[in-house]
């Protein structure tokens, strides 16, 4: 990954500004100079007058004059200097530029402070420009040997009156404005201003939420991306104020400041762009049959509720506020998507953002039997070895490329040492396996089992059967339910059955297929919305439905072998189904699910026992 296609200008320029002494100082840099004659970076006046020098103090004092002037005369072609530089021959030989490549691209060159303010005045240059130089005395009272001797050793920048650099000193007549990025106070001594209007704060701003601090990039602000850089991080203005300990304040644009002023402040005078933020990425649990009074609510929702009050009531109290502000888009609705739905020829997968390293690292695609790179992914489905991950893996018809350009998807540094791009034995071993229980789909303290022949996942209680305690501190190979039926279903039942002889068969017999079914309905329930006894949450329920029956309840009886046959078990989920059609007759949305829910336990039952088609 090449960090110059992230980095803007000013942050380049800015960098190269703090850095042209070290650049100054490299050791033998004619090399370094005829790459940068070769890119048209220097005239080639310049280049013969330093490259000539015999001693290295002018050499050095040549080579920084060199890039003064390219930082005043060239700042426009920043991008094209540090591509030039940043060559592997060219950082082979100073190890000056890998250094300086290596910080780029770990993100370290970022600036916690701002620059201290310039101390050169004006009058001071005007005093400067009225004496004589000690060169011009030099001249005066020296033999012309001697004054040839003087003007070899004597820097670039003061030899050269045609085309001085900034820090030489410059007649009225020479002087111009200076077109590129201001670096420290414009304000002369005395004067004050909003650090905002500084062009230093052209895509960014120094914040602060109590005693946390960042860097708020306003791009990403009007976006509504995560705008907050902290300790390497992007968060969101809702994380950073948690982050800060100000989660109570519940609202963003107060208590996040610049200098002492609220974010709001600068939002309503034209400074900031920002769009709504959604709340956080918790979800509240939806209840089996929705009722107004008895739906739980998160307190991200509360916070985004009050924080929609709170807007409102701003932009009725602050008529600066534009009506073309108010109509913002949101940022785009897949920002804050989290698993993509990927493509590559005929192989389908899901892509999970926060396991996204690059191409190479981290298994961040999961397909049936396994999890993949981008790159394993893409050889999985092909066999062609030019292949692109970024062009050949789709998502929603378009390649994966869109997805990183969007910023949406980021690719890892090429010195990354997180867990995904540098990991450990262990590390590498649980790549192998989902982050979350495959059932309740949630990643909570506990421990979670991995099978060892598939990629799933489970919590102890609730794969089935219960996952006892000594298998945790076995170090053998152990397999799920899921894949303990699939690799014994073929010669399991040889001849199809009726379904009342597989509804009268004793379950002890059965059981296998009993909890492979049972815990195929769990995992299609991704919200949980059957797992739990309704009348908990329904204060109604009791009084429509006579005999409450859920999933949770289903699997606690298999486990403690409360059936006897095949037909108790299926009575009972059938009457799940049964209770939500009573219960949901006008809610279509409940109601489509659990005939969903219905069809699958169906389709599973008859593959399970081997059930004719046509049986009844």
């Amino acid at each position: 990954m090449d960090p110059l296609d992230f980095l803007e200008s000013d942050e380049l320029l800015r960098f190269f500004h703090c850095h042209k002494t070290e650049m100054s100082c490299m050791e033998n840099p004619h090399t370094f100079l005829s790459q940068l004659r070769d890119y048209n970076l220097i005239p080639e006046d310049r280049y013969k007058k330093v490259s000539r020098m015999k001693s290295k103090d002018n050499m050095k004092k040549g080579l920084y004059g060199i890039l003064d002037w390219l930082e005043k005369e060239r700042s426009q072609h920043i991008q094209v200097f540090w591509r030039c530089v940043f060559k592997e021959t060219i950082m082979n030989q100073y190890p000056t530029l890998r250094l300086l490549r290596k910080s780029l691209m770990d993100g370290s060159f970022h600036f916690d402070t701002q620059l201290p303010e310039n101390v050169e005045k004006e009058e001071t240059n005007k005093r400067k420009r009225k004496e004589p130089s000690e060169d011009e005395e030099g001249e005066e009272k020296q033999a012309s040997s001697v004054k040839k001797k003087r003007k070899r050793n004597m820097s670039v920048c003061n030899s050269e009156e045609e085309q001085p650099g900034p820090s030489s000193q410059l007649t009225t007549g020479q002087k111009k404005k200076s077109k590129k990025i201001c670096f420290s106070s414009p304000l002369k001594k005395g004067e004050k201003s909003e650090i905002w209007t500084w062009a230093i704060y052209k895509s960014q701003l120094p914040v602060t939420c109590g005693v946390q601090k960042g860097m708020l990039n306003k791009d990403r602000l009007a976006k509504g991306e995560k705008c907050i850089l902290v300790e390497k991080q992007w968060i969101t203005p809702n994380e950073f104020e948690r982050l800060a300990g100000k989660k109570n304040c519940k609202n963003w644009k107060l208590s996040i400041k610049c200098m002492d002023t609220p974010l709001i402040k600068l939002i309503q005078e034209g400074h900031l762009k920002s769009v709504r933020y959604k709340g956080g990425s918790k979800k509240a649990k939806k209840s089996l049959f929705p009722s107004e009074t008895s739906i739980p609510v998160s307190d991200e929702e509360k916070d985004e509720d009050q924080e929609d009050q709170e807007s409102s009531s701003e932009r009725e109290s602050s008529p600066d506020v534009t009506d073309e502000e108010e109509e913002q888009p949101e940022s785009s609705h897949n920002s804050g998507e989290t698993v993509f739905k990927v493509t590559c020829g005929t192989i389908a997968g899901t892509l999970h953002k926060k396991r996204f390293a690059s191409g190479r690292c981290g298994k961040s695609i999961r397909i049936e039997t396994s999890w993949m790179s981008p790159e394993e992914f893409v050889k999985e489905a092909s066999t062609q070895t030019d292949t692109s991950w970024r062009k050949d893996i789709l998502w929603e018809g378009k390649p994966l490329s869109v997805l990183i350009e969007a910023e949406i998807l980021k690719i890892h540094s090429l010195l990354c040492t997180c867990k995904l791009c540098s990991p450990d034995h262990d590390e590498l071993e649980n790549e192998k396996n989902d982050d979350e229980c495959f059932i309740c789909k949630s990643e909570e303290e506990e421990k979670l089992v991995v099978c060892d022949h598939c990629p799933r996942s489970f919590h102890q209680k609730c794969h089935l059967p219960h996952v006892e305690d000594t298998v945790l501190g076995d170090d053998r190979p152990w397999m799920c339910t899921f894949c303990v039926f699939r690799m014994t279903q073929q010669w399991r039942y040889a001849d199809e059955l009726e379904r009342t002889a597989a509804m009268s068969h004793q379950i002890s017999r059965h059981m296998l297929e009993c909890q492979y079914i049972l815990l195929c309905l769990h995992s299609a329930d991704e919200r949980q919305v059957f797992a739990t006894n309704p009348s908990l949450y329904l204060r109604d329920y009791t009084t429509v439905i006579k005999t409450p029956m859920w999933l949770g309840n289903v699997a606690d009886k298999l486990q403690k072998n409360h059936y006897q046959t095949v037909g108790e078990f299926v009575s009972d989920v059938q009457l799940i189904f049964t209770n939500c059609a009573s219960y949901n007759k006008g809610n279509a949305e409940f109601l489509a699910m659990g005939v969903r829910l219905k069809e699958l336990f169906d389709v599973e039952f008859k593959n399970a026992f081997n059930i004719h088609e046509n049986a009844t």
